[in-house]
C-alpha cells in the first residue's frame, strides 16, 4: 500500500500478519552448535528431534513439531549435547516454522559445512492443518 506523495508503507495482511512478524526470530543470538573432527568419509547421518517447541511470533501461542536433520558428514560432525542446547533455546523465540526450519539449515551449515544437508520440519496439526517443511544444501 502506498501513501500519499510516493512513500512506500508496508501494511499488514488482511489477518494482521506483518514484515516484523516474518523476521522475527531469524537474527536472535542462540547457542553455538559444536563439532567434533569425522574420522571417517562416505556416511550419512540422521538425528531426530521430536520435541521441537517454539512461539508463533503472531499469536504468542506454541508450536510444536520434529526436526529431522539427515547430513554428510564432510570434516565435523555436529556434537549432540550441544545441538540439543541449540534446538531447546527455540523454546524462548516467536519464530515462523518455515524461517526456523531455514535457520537450523543455515546454522548447521555454519558449524559443520558438510558436504549435504537436509532438514525437515514437521509440525503438529493446529487448526486443522498439518506443515511440513524441508530446506535443503547446497540448493
Amino acid at each position: 500500500m502506498a501513501a500519499k506523495g510516493g512513500n512506500k508503507r508496508k501494511s499488514a495482511t488482511r489477518l494482521g500478519y506483518n514484515e516484523r512478524h516474518a523476521k522475527s526470530g531469524i537474527s536472535v543470538p542462540l547457542p553455538d552448535i559444536e563439532t567434533f573432527p569425522n574420522q571417517y568419509k562416505g556416511y550419512e547421518i540422521t538425528i531426530v528431534i521430536p520435541e521441537y517447541t517454539a512461539i508463533c511470533p503472531k499469536t504468542n501461542l506454541p508450536d510444536f513439531g520434529t526436526i529431522t536433520l539427515h547430513y554428510k558428514p564432510n570434516k565435523a560432525c555436529l556434537e549432540l549435547k550441544a545441538l540439543k542446547m541449540y534446538i531447546h533455546a527455540y523454546r524462548n523465540i516467536g519464530i515462523f516454522y518455515e524461517n526456523a526450519v531455514n535457520r537450523i539449515l543455515r546454522d548447521i551449515v555454519a558449524s559443520c559445512r558438510p558436504v549435504w544437508a537436509k532438514v525437515t520440519g514437521e509440525f503438529a496439526a493446529r487448526g486443522g492443518l498439518r506443515s511440513v517443511i524441508e530446506a535443503r544444501y547446497p540448493e
